[in-house]
């Protein structure tokens, strides 16, 4: 089926992901969810082996905490996206990043283990927006107490893996 989508409009997600919506200037969001992913793949899968425990700060994450935040990170807001397009009404509670890598065993995972994982997980991202409704798309549910639509969750996965891009080039080359 073919989606017809549009980059969502303000006031159909919460204002702290601006900057990701921002980001974004195609209104096709799987052909957007393809290519920024194979970016991502292209970009991280470059890095030096010898340089996957760098951090360009105390306190930041290394390749493979921003890999696995990424991973993490697009589960979640696809189980949202899922649970909205089912009309679920419950609201769903936050989640604290550094908590989640706080808590992922990374030392034993190479980086293309990794990618492999991001990439799995994308394959599964698209099929699931590939086969939501135009009803679907446009449903709002609540997620960390704020009001925001399947569409523009979608855009958010894009927006955010697209950030952690531009902090990998900015920081880390």
């Amino acid at each position: 089926m073919e989606l017809e989508t549009k980059i969502p409009k303000e006031g159909n997600y919460p204002e702290f992901y601006k900057p990701y919506i921002s980001r974004l200037d195609d209104d096709d969001l799987i052909g957007s969810m393809v290519s920024s992913h194979e970016e991502s793949i292209d970009l991280f899968g470059s890095y030096p082996e010898e340089k996957w425990e760098y951090r360009y700060a105390a306190g930041k994450w290394n390749l493979k905490e921003m890999l696995a935040h990424l991973c993490d990170a697009e589960r979640i807001f696809s189980i949202r996206a899922l649970r909205f397009a089912r009309n679920d009404q419950a609201p769903l509670p936050g989640f604290d990043q550094d908590d989640y890598i706080m808590e992922c065993p990374l030392t034993h995972r190479p980086v293309p283990d990794l990618l492999e994982e991001l990439s799995y997980i994308r394959k599964t991202t698209v099929k699931l927006f590939e086969n939501f409704t135009p009803e679907m798309l446009q449903r709002i549910g609540s997620a960390s107490g704020w009001p925001i639509s399947v569409i523009a969750i979608g855009f958010i996965i894009v927006g955010h893996e697209k950030h952690h891009q531009n902090i990998f080039r900015e920081r880390y080359f």
